[in-house]
């Protein structure tokens, strides 16, 4: 069922802590979910995090990992750069989990999502080093009781759902459901996607787009209400899962991103009083 609505921190490209907080005010929100990685390097961030979350100005719903040397000038870029696929970042990527777990476990987080990087199909070798590569990571987070959510996008639901299966009992990790990505990346209907992999969703994010009319190239994001995710049937599915998820509104195109943040965030509000009547 639907639990919390909250905002993705790097949607409002904070310049500081105290801006977040500000800006989610503007947002008319204070729950959020927290790209980790620029608090690794700022002690006095981390202490100004603190400070607001314990004075109650903002509640925090789950973390965000970034990958070193992501590239998403294109789509071929983006899949021989992201996640934990290229071999020259992977020792470096593992110490970013592990430093990231420990901040998340500090700051009480129970999941911490990220894109694990294009898997692949048909290359059995690439496909079984990413398995154990992300098995490692997914270990460094529960080894400190967190979940480790995969951002869905840069594969087919149905290869989403297998890679699930391998790893299952080994490791606790489940699905961020982003279903604009799944239009971003040409990976499927976002309705069919979710209803596929429901059983795994640990988290969804609000965000919209348009599927691309040239094959190879990016879809568009726009805002939310606008683009070709069927949010009604998509809060019908999440609203009707036996766990609860929160609702994390995220926006990474355009120049009025409170605006478009707010917008969606009172589109959200009304879909989920819909479902709950």
């Amino acid at each position: 069922m639907i639990n919390r609505l909250g905002v993705c921190s790097w949607s409002l490209q904070p310049s500081s802590v105290d801006d977040l907080v500000d800006q989610l005010g503007a947002c008319g929100e204070r729950r959020v979910q927290l790209a980790l990685c620029p608090l690794l390097k700022d002690e006095d961030e981390r202490i100004a995090l603190r400070r607001h979350v314990e004075s109650d100005q903002i509640e925090l719903c789950s973390g965000m990992m970034e990958t070193i040397g992501e590239d998403y000038s294109s789509l071929e870029r983006i899949k021989d750069t992201g996640g934990v696929r290229p071999d020259m970042h992977w020792d470096a990527n593992l110490d970013i989990a592990i430093r990231c777990a420990g901040l998340a476990s500090d700051l009480g987080l129970r999941l911490v999502t990220f894109h694990a990087g294009f898997i692949p199909e048909n290359d059995p070798a690439l496909h079984d080093r990413m398995v154990e590569r992300l098995c490692r990571v997914a270990e460094v987070f529960n080894d400190r009781g967190i979940t480790l959510g995969l951002e869905t996008g840069q594969e087919r639901a149905e290869t989403l759902l297998s890679l699930l299966s391998t790893i299952s009992g080994r490791v606790r990790v489940g699905v961020n459901f982003d279903p604009a990505n799944m239009l971003l990346y040409g990976m499927g209907d976002p309705i069919d996607s979710v209803r596929l992999l429901q059983d795994h969703v640990v988290q969804v994010h609000v965000k919209d787009a348009i599927v691309t009319k040239t094959p190879g190239t990016w879809g568009e994001e726009v805002p939310v209400g606008q683009g070709q995710v069927d949010w009604d049937a998509f809060f019908d599915i999440v609203h009707g899962l036996e766990h609860d998820v929160d609702v994390i509104i995220e926006r990474e195109a355009g120049t009025t991103r409170v605006d478009d943040i707010r917008a969606a965030h009172t589109y959200a509000l009304e879909l989920i009083e819909r479902v709950r009547s």
